[in-house]
């Protein structure tokens, strides 16, 4: 039979059932018996039907689809971040539709507007953010906005991100601890809030320690980018002798050039630190001293904080911020160490 002509009428009469009992198998979350669900999917597999998640979606008005806004895929943080959402959604019943997008506010406002269109139930924005009157226009319409590992001055907005600061000066704190003199920083996006309070509380570290930032380059979060700020900051005589990059992706940038272009031995001649602790900085290639970001608590809060809005009848907006941890591998040592 004709997969396209099958109708759950049919499932339900060949399973000894109501035709409610289908849809209910076939709705995530429903209340069903083990006994009825057997009996259903058998028939269901021997008609070849499958449920239409459109018609049920224009019925029902809600779609189950989470819209999925992502950009700096080249980035190790967010293709696991796009797989663990993609996972724990599905495990509440809940499809995700991924959308890639530029980082500047005007190209994400065009991508959240298309996504409007699908009717999605709510949506999760990965490093981009959106405009205000954009935000305003998806509470208006009743769907959630999350902002992930970014923050957003907008009440309208829901975030969760890391408690960059702390990260930031966790950081600082232990450089200084080791003994380094001429600590430098190598900036990410500078509309980014990331960026911003990583910045800011590790320039706070080495001013509590009673040092100023020795140096400071752009990488804007990439890798290219990061490669320039590496040779502006120590292809001098008076190099640093240790410096903070804002994210892993940039530090492996960093690495690759001091390495293999200057000469320089890691971490003998400088110590180097990122932020998130992707994979790849465990690989014995580039043992990143980095900050950890808990990906999997982040998820964990974005999902819960966008189902208990969709299901809420008056929902409020939340802002969540995650502690994270320090871990040390070989790119750090103490300053003066004999080589």
């Amino acid at each position: 039979m004709a997969t396209d002509k099958v109708t759950s009428l049919e499932v339900a009469a060949l399973a000894g059932v109501s035709q409610s009992a289908v849809s209910r198998v076939f709705t995530p979350g429903s209340s069903v018996s083990k006994k009825t669900a057997d009996k259903v999917l058998a028939a269901a597999a021997q008609l070849g039907y499958r449920p239409n998640v459109l018609a049920r979606a224009m019925k029902s008005g809600k779609s189950r689809i989470i819209g999925l806004v992502v950009a700096y895929l080249e980035n190790y943080f967010y293709p696991e971040v796009v797989e663990r959402l993609s996972v724990e959604l599905q495990k509440v019943g809940y499809h995700v539709l991924i959308f890639l997008a530029p980082v500047s506010s005007d190209n994400v406002d065009k991508v959240v507007r298309e996504i409007m269109d699908y009717q999605v139930d709510g949506i999760v924005l990965a490093s981009v953010s959106v405009s205000s009157d954009l935000a305003a226009r998806c509470q208006s319409t009743g769907i959630p906005v999350v902002l992930f590992n970014r923050g957003h001055a907008d009440p309208n907005l829901c975030s969760v991100t890391s408690d960059n600061f702390a990260g930031g000066k966790a950081l600082a704190d232990y450089l200084c601890s080791l003994g380094h003199q001429r600590i430098a920083y190598i900036a990410g996006f500078s509309g980014a809030t990331t960026q911003i309070d990583r910045e800011a509380g590790f320039r706070a570290g080495l001013a509590e320690a009673g040092h100023d930032l020795f140096a400071r380059a752009e990488g804007n979060f990439d890798y290219r980018a990061a490669q320039s700020a590496a040779r502006e900051l120590f292809a001098t005589s008076r190099r640093p002798d240790a410096v903070f990059v804002a994210n892993d992706h940039m530090a492996f940038a960093v690495m690759d050039v001091l390495r293999f272009e200057l000469g320089l031995k890691i971490p003998e001649d400088v110590s180097v630190v990122g932020f998130d602790d992707v994979p790849p900085a465990a690989w014995p290639a580039y043992n990143l001293t980095t900050f950890r970001q808990r990906v999997d608590l982040m998820v964990s809060e974005t999902v819960s904080m966008l189902t208990n809005w969709i299901a809420a009848k008056e929902p409020e907006t939340a802002h969540v911020v995650l502690g994270g941890e320090l871990i040390i591998r070989g790119s750090t040592r103490r300053y003066g160490d004999a080589r």
